[in-house]
């Protein structure tokens, strides 16, 4: 947004309508703290039931067939949360077109930002740009960012050209920002007004502007300097009870806590976990306030976030999938992950190969191996995501790596030895030969051991080499795994074949 939009626009009926709605804080300085920590979020709105009418697919056709644009607006309205993305999902790529063609822009922009992004964006790159530049305009400006992030740089580009000059200006502006940085979660759309102004230089913006700030969903405005710089902030609570003629650098809470545009996201979680808030000022490196970021959008990010390392995890390349997806892009992504586990498995195979003839003699060995590998592998990934998460909320370092081999060391000496124990009975219990339950649960006991040391410190390890541990850990550790296991159940079997046989 322009710095012009920066101001705030309400008769007292639509004053007290900011009252109302939830918006951002400030964390003040210390002697306004308190008033601010009374704060209460707003209670959770009652979930509704997300049972479908059975007839809801006839009537989104007699819908679109008809070209009913009321239609289609009551219909939209009336779809329990999450619905409308599943709706959207079933419908052909023509009628998707056809029922977006019968919503204004406005609610457009809406179902757009209900729907996840991939899919979103996977909806805004069939439309042609002049209509979805007309609904871009119409959303926030962190949404704008984020949808645009899921188109290609021409189709970005034609849509930047088709909207308002200063809204395509503000949505370039916020590109620059690292998505997950307080610059690339705030919004633009807040109020602020010179230090030097009075009380009813802000009331008579307000009455002046309503229609242009009506969607402004605020509760502060924030007072800056002639260099735009962040000087303090005013709730609108206290402009109202203030005399005309005050001006705003005598009222308001200055020096009020801020974000550097660059704090990663991480810090903002740790922030807003420590203190209820609802959002915080952005500030650049000139101090000059360049937006608001809200509690929910950093929440939203981080689940964002948590999503996509669960994706890595998986074996899910190239981020977030949609069954929408093209055919080609799916099968892409699947097999670049199941492609390297092939050769990996490979490597783990070959030690069973060299110990063939072992295996032949004690055949009971067979069914012990896939146990093995299978029970130490669930103990190395708990501890590999221990690992990861800590890493996440920075509890640990790459640095840290003999402070984590120490715990885990203990903790798979204990587990090692509950295990060995267990499924070295069943093997006594099974073929009645001890050396064989001795084989098996020293086996499995020292391989878990090995396990929960290498999926603590793997993590680690790749961190330390700048690479991402969720998409690498996993792979590594079960090849890991596999090869000890099959190992030692063989070696040891080969060792006390006379016993065995």
């Amino acid at each position: 947004m322009p710095r012009s939009q920066l101001g705030v626009e309400a008769n007292a009926s639509q004053i007290n309508l900011f009252f109302s709605q939830k918006q951002n804080d400030a964390l003040l300085n210390s002697a306004e703290w308190n008033g601010y920590n009374q704060m209460n979020q707003p209670d959770e709105t009652t979930e509704q039931a997300s049972v479908e009418q059975p007839d809801a697919w006839d009537q989104l056709e007699q819908i679109v067939a008809a070209g009913d644009p009321d239609a289609a607006h009551s219909f939209l309205k009336e779809l329990p949360p999450g619905e409308d993305a599943r709706i959207m999902a079933q419908l052909s790529e023509t009628e998707q077109h056809e029922f977006i063609a019968l919503l204004d822009d406005e609610n457009a922009a809406r179902l757009m930002e209900s729907l996840p992004e991939l899919q979103a964006g996977q909806l805004l790159s069939t439309l042609p740009a002049e209509q979805a530049a007309h609904i871009f305009d119409e959303m926030n400006s962190d949404e704008q960012v984020d949808l645009l992030d899921q188109l290609s740089e021409a189709q970005s580009e034609a849509i930047l050209e088709e909207m308002d000059p200063e809204e395509a200006e503000n949505v370039r502006f916020l590109s620059k920002y690292n998505r997950l940085s307080a610059g690339g979660l705030m919004i633009t759309e807040l109020l602020s007004f010179q230090e030097t102004e009075t009380v009813d230089d802000v009331v008579a913006d307000l009455r002046k502007n309503a229609e242009k700030y009506a969607e402004y969903n605020v509760q502060y405005i924030y007072v800056i300097n002639a260099d735009l710089q962040l000087m303090g902030v005013l709730r609108l609570r206290d402009l109202l009870m203030a005399p005309p003629g005050r001006k705003l650098s005598k009222m308001m809470i200055a020096n009020p806590h801020s974000f550097p545009d660059v704090t990663p996201l991480q810090d903002l979680l740790h922030f807003f976990d420590a203190h209820p808030l609802f959002g915080l000022p952005v500030v650049d490196e000139n101090k000059v306030l360049v937006g608001v970021v809200r509690r929910e959008d950093v929440e939203a990010a981080s689940e964002e976030l948590a999503g996509k390392t669960f994706l890595r995890f998986a074996g899910i390349m190239g981020g977030e999938e949609l069954r929408s997806l093209p055919l080609k892009t799916r099968s892409a992504r699947r097999l670049s992950w199941l492609s390297i586990n092939i050769l990996l498995n490979i490597v783990a195979a070959s030690i069973i190969a060299m110990y063939e003839e072992t295996l032949e003699s004690v055949i009971a060995l067979a069914v012990f191996l896939p146990i093995v590998s299978d029970m130490s592998g669930c103990s190395g990934n708990q501890a590999i995501a221990v690992s990861t998460r800590e890493l996440v909320l920075g509890v640990i370092r790459p640095s840290d790596w003999l402070h984590v081999f120490r715990k885990e060391f203990a903790l798979g000496l204990v587990n090692g030895f509950a295990l060995g124990l267990l499924l070295g009975a069943v093997a006594y219990i099974w073929k009645g030969n001890p050396y064989l339950g001795l084989v098996i649960g020293g086996a499995l006991g020292l391989n878990t051991l090995m396990a929960v040391c290498l999926g603590a410190l793997i993590p680690l390890l790749l961190k330390g080499f700048k690479l991402d541990p969720a998409l690498a850990s996993g792979p590594i550790l079960t090849t890991l795994t596999d090869m000890c296991g099959f190992f030692l159940v063989l070696s040891f079997a080969q060792a006390l074949l006379p016993w065995l046989i």
